[in-house]
């Protein structure tokens, strides 16, 4: 089998592998994400927004079948318009991955989500990745960033990150048996090496400095008229002693 994308790579045991995984995890975040317009950029031949109750879901690529054809980096979305955007390995696979983060920040309401999916350096497949160098097929040509960089380019961008998990921990094997075998490892990496899985995904919240709800302040209404009404009061009888006086 020929591998001239992430697509392709998907559809062998070591995709599929990863697949199951991913799409349990999207599946489970998505579902108590809530607003108008959500998006999904890149892969739109799997529905990782299918767990989600956004009346309009929609997804994005370069190429496919897609209700939007456009890059990640210059997305053609109004400023402020969506709720919820996913990214399952954009930023590993794309020339300038901090531009799409700007993006996505531009494109997103204030307190909407973005779910970041990406492969994991410090890990087994990170050293399959090594031992291509670079210039192997997919997954492995990617630039995985690691998930303490991808948090600290959302904090600068104003993104609080969230929730987030590993998991893949088995290596990277092209037969279905081995990977088999090696379940256990999975069983395992949560507990023993939780940072060490082959992939990753974390969610982010766009967070906007200076905002706040300003709502009626009732007991300090209540405080300020409790304080003023005993110097109303003397004020009343000072009067009185005044007009007795002339």
């Amino acid at each position: 089998m020929s591998i001239l994308s992430l697509s392709d790579w998907l559809e062998t045991p070591q995709g599929q592998y990863l697949l199951r995984w991913e799409q349990a995890k999207f599946d489970l975040m998505v579902a108590d994400i809530f607003g108008y317009n959500a998006v999904q950029i890149g892969l739109p031949e799997h529905d990782f927004l299918r767990g989600n109750r956004i009346p309009f879901r929609f997804h994005c690529a370069r190429f496919g079948d897609t209700a939007v054809m456009a890059n990640a980096d210059a997305l053609p979305f109004a400023t402020a318009s969506l709720d919820l955007v996913l990214l399952p390995h954009v930023l590993e696979f794309s020339r300038h991955p901090h531009q799409v983060l700007r993006e996505v920040e531009r494109v997103l309401v204030p307190e909407g989500s973005v779910i970041i999916s990406g492969f994991n350096p410090f890990s087994l497949w990170g050293l399959r990745r090594l031992a291509a160098r670079k210039h192997g097929a997919y997954p492995w040509r990617g630039q995985y960033l690691s998930v303490g960089r991808t948090k600290d380019w959302l904090a600068l961008l104003g993104f609080e990150t969230q929730s987030g998990s590993f998991g893949c921990y088995a290596p990277a094997f092209n037969q279905t048996r081995w990977l088999e075998r090696c379940g256990f490892m999975d069983k395992a990496g949560d507990r023993w090496w939780p940072i060490c899985g082959g992939a990753y995904i974390l969610q982010g919240i766009k967070r906007v400095q200076g905002m706040r709800l300003i709502t009626p302040n009732w007991r300090d209404n209540r405080a300020s008229a409790k304080r003023l009404s005993p110097v109303a009061q003397r004020g009343r009888q000072v009067t009185g002693v005044i007009q007795k006086e002339k």
